[in-house]
């Protein structure tokens, strides 16, 4: 993977803004061509620096519920777990962690009777998993994908103002 140039970067913090910007205009923003900036957007595409993703409002499609579900799972069986907890569509992320549990997930559903069934009989039937600890988020504060907050250099293309 070629290193990120302060171009490349650039590139990133203007999507972040708003994904929906045209080549044309951030390259005017830029000031560099619009083929300049379609290169390096599909050349950070197929490295996987960054995806194009639709970000839903979870309550806006009816999935009222949002939990955070932390996994304690049998030794030697982490990787088989998180494997499992993949394929399951209610959730959103799985992550392994230190500390008291093995793996955290952020799943939605659409109510909390969705949410007792999918720990009873989800989660039950997965095998290698010993105990889950269950927290119903009450309120949202933030929930933003835009986290590449690059130090920005002396640059010549993006201003403070």
């Amino acid at each position: 993977m070629k290193e990120l140039d302060q171009l490349d970067k650039e590139i990133i913090m203007i999507l972040q803004e708003d994904a929906r910007h045209s080549y044309t205009s951030i390259a005017q923003r830029l000031d560099v061509s619009e083929g300049t900036v379609r290169i390096r957007v599909n050349r950070m595409l197929e490295e996987e620096v960054f995806e194009f993703v639709i970000h839903s409002n979870p309550e806006k499609v009816g999935l009222e519920v949002s939990a955070i579900i932390s996994i304690c799972t049998e030794l030697g069986y982490q990787e088989s777990v998180a494997k499992e907890l993949n394929k399951q569509p209610e959730v959103r992320f799985v992550g392994a962690f230190s500390g008291l549990y093995d793996l955290i997930i952020q799943a939605y559903f659409a109510s909390n009777d969705k949410l007792v069934e999918f720990i009873n009989q989800r989660l039950g039937n997965i095998e290698g998993i010993s105990s889950v600890s269950v927290s119903i988020e009450l309120k949202q504060y933030k929930d933003c994908f835009s986290y590449a907050n690059f130090q920005k250099e002396e640059s010549r293309f993006v201003s403070n103002a």
